[in-house]
C-alpha cells in the first residue's frame, strides 16, 4: 500500500506541478485560449495566487516525506488539494463546464486516497 500511496502522491504532483506552473507563467488570455475558459472569472492576482497553491501542493506531497522532515505536510497538501476541487468543480458547474467536474472529481477522489491512507493507516 506504501508503494501505491507514494504512486498516487506522485501522479497528483506531476499534475499540480505543470498545472500550477503553467497558471504562474501564462498570461489569463493565453490560459483561457487554451480552453481555461474559468480564469476570465477570477483577476491576475487570484490566477497565480492558484497556480502558487497547487505548486506548493505538489513540493508537500513528496518532499517532506522524502526527506523526512514534517511529514504530516503530504497529507496536508492532499487535503488541500481535495479542497481546492471542490472549488473548482463549484466553478466549472457555475459555467457548466461539466467535462472538467469529471476531471476534478478524478483528482479529488486521488487527493483523498492519499489524506486518508497518510493520516490513517500507513501514514510515514
Amino acid at each position: 500500500m506504501n508503494t501505491f500511496l507514494w504512486t498516487v502522491a506522485g501522479l497528483l504532483a506531476v499534475v499540480f506541478l505543470a498545472g500550477g506552473t503553467m497558471k504562474l507563467t501564462q498570461p489569463k488570455a493565453k490560459l483561457a485560449a487554451t480552453g481555461q475558459g474559468w480564469v476570465e472569472d477570477f483577476s491576475d492576482n487570484a490566477v497565480k495566487g492558484l497556480g502558487l497553491l497547487e505548486v506548493l501542493a505538489a513540493i508537500g506531497l513528496i518532499l517532506p516525506a522524502a526527506l523526512d522532515i514534517a511529514p504530516v505536510f503530504v497529507p496536508l497538501a492532499a487535503t488541500g488539494l481535495g479542497v481546492m476541487m471542490v472549488g473548482a468543480a463549484l466553478t466549472h458547474a457555475r459555467r457548466r463546464e461539466f467535462p472538467n467536474i469529471a476531471v476534478n472529481t478524478v483528482l479529488l477522489a486521488l487527493a483523498a486516497v492519499v489524506a486518508w491512507g497518510r493520516f490513517g493507516p500507513h501514514s510515514f
